[in-house]
């Protein structure tokens, strides 16, 4: 099966079981997610549940926002029906039980990228504030949240065993490679016709950085979700996150990051320019 039919299946198969209540919010049954994730019985589906409310909890979200116990009348044969507890999933709660799902079944090892691709789809597409802003502006906020999770990426790293600052130049390259189709941060650097003293994150756009951010922010959970230990596990995840994004971008029909336009101001010059214009205010 090709990249574009294992997306679209995947599409179909997650989007189809959605729900709307009559506020038009969308929701997911953790039955009915359960069978699409191939669990013969829910109750060995119920422990991975638990595990996503513990992600959602650790991740600063209310988990009440995205698990909702309820009762769900269900066929029991017969045409009989009975209550039975179910749970009400949030987008971002099927992410976190894809997530933390058997990675051994491939519905959920290829449902994994997926998921977490469309919840940051759709938390940008709600976000208005962002979409009304410029591509320069995209930039820098996305530049600046990026920082952050590199700061959390690199304690995740240190706790996994990358110790010194090659150690991690080292790590970081591996997640560039799986990012960028073999090309480490030096290929990058020179693709882009950048200085010496030019940081390649500041001469991307938007798309390219979202890449980057998404690569950052699943390396910081896969090192801590599999408890890796040790430098080369921790090189060999980074890649293997990396790759699994540029996979992604190739099935939703994207245009790989090493192909992205360099804009023509860096980050740094448009907070320049920017604080420029405060001044004046």
């Amino acid at each position: 099966m090709n990249a574009q039919r294992i997306a679209n299946q995947h599409h179909a198969t997650f989007e189809g079981i959605r729900q709307q209540d009559a506020e038009g919010n969308e929701f997911w049954s953790a039955r009915r997610l359960s069978k699409v994730l191939e669990y013969s019985e829910y109750r060995h589906f119920q422990p991975v549940i638990v595990r996503a409310r513990d992600a959602c909890l650790n991740s600063g979200h209310a988990v009440a926002d995205h698990f909702e116990d309820i009762l769900e009348m269900v066929e029991i044969g017969s045409g009989a029906k009975r209550e039975l507890p179910d749970v009400r999933l949030s987008r971002y709660a099927c992410y976190l039980i894809v997530q933390n799902g058997d990675p051994s079944k491939p519905v959920i090892a290829n449902g994994q990228t997926y998921f977490a691709m469309q919840t940051r789809r759709q938390e940008l597409n709600d976000d208005e504030t962002f979409a009304r802003l410029s591509e320069d502006e995209k930039r820098l906020a996305i530049r600046n949240e990026l920082a952050e999770h590199n700061k959390q990426l690199a304690a995740a790293a240190k706790d996994a065993g990358v110790d010194t600052p090659l150690d991690y130049a080292i790590f970081q390259d591996h997640g560039y490679k799986g990012l960028y189709g073999g090309m480490g941060a030096k290929d990058i650097h020179a693709r882009k016709g950048l200085k010496k003293s030019q940081k390649i994150l500041d001469h991307m756009g938007s798309t390219e950085l979202a890449a980057n951010l998404f690569r950052a922010t699943q390396a910081e959970e896969k090192l801590k979700r599999d408890n890796i230990s040790g430098k080369q596990r921790a090189n060999q995840a980074h890649y293997e996150v990396g790759q699994k994004v540029r996979q992604t971008i190739k099935e939703l029909g994207g245009t790989m990051p090493e192909n992205l336009p360099k804009p023509e101001q860096s980050v740094k010059q448009i907070e320049s320019a920017k604080k420029k214009l405060d001044k004046r205010k």
